[in-house]
């Protein structure tokens, strides 16, 4: 069975404020006569479901083409965490085993159907520091960011760019149950960029 964990986009979708939401412009259009259709996008590579290049947040990091595929491909594990708006989750919120070392974490704090919400949940650094000393690899949330959206130091970033962690955010994990799964969410080879939007899915493993 496979999961689709990518949010619809629409030029309604919401974006971070002051970032640049998607507009189509179409260049030819068979229903005009045209022999094709063509259009154009513009937009966020922070859009929707996508991944960070370590770009975006340390100086002189890698860029999201320069990340390793195997990041984003394989083995992961969906925890529900219960919070209100504005929490964030903690070491002691998850289960007390990681199964996986790509880890999706759904907080059901984020609505991307409506306008931006800012109060979304994030990650405590210290969550994020005893994931990578565990070896997780990658993690992903189903808000736009890891960090609340008033911080400017971004220390859940900074300890995810410590550890060479990589992080998916705006997953819509809403339909998944916990469990583990096989994750793929390849971004596109963007050289030089920040971040790049994904097809995010998730399939069930075999039982054995």
């Amino acid at each position: 069975m496979i999961y689709d964990i990518t949010p619809s986009i629409t030029e309604s979708f919401p974006v971070w404020p002051g970032d640049t939401p998607l507009t189509r412009e179409v260049l030819l259009d068979m229903a005009d006569g045209s022999n094709i259709t063509l259009s154009t996008l513009r937009a966020t590579v922070h859009l929707g479901a996508h991944a960070d290049g370590p770009n975006h947040y340390g100086l002189n990091a890698p860029s999201i083409d320069q990340r390793d595929l195997t990041y984003y491909l394989g083995p992961c594990q969906v925890v529900r965490v219960v919070l209100g708006p504005g929490d964030r989750v903690s070491v002691g919120k998850l289960p007390a085993v990681i199964a996986a070392e790509r880890l999706l974490i759904a907080t059901g704090t984020y609505d991307p159907k409506k306008a931006f919400q800012k109060d979304f949940a994030a990650l405590e650094p210290s969550l994020v520091e005893h994931l990578g000393r565990q070896h997780v690899r990658l993690i992903g949330i189903d808000t736009p960011s890891i960090d609340p959206y008033e911080s400017k130091d971004l220390p859940a970033h900074r300890t995810i760019l410590k550890h060479n962690m990589a992080i998916l955010e705006g997953l819509d994990l809403s339909a998944v149950p916990e469990g583990l799964y096989e994750l793929i969410a390849l971004p596109l080879k963007l050289v030089g960029f920040d971040a790049s939007p994904v097809r995010a899915i998730l399939r069930t493993l075999p039982v054995h």
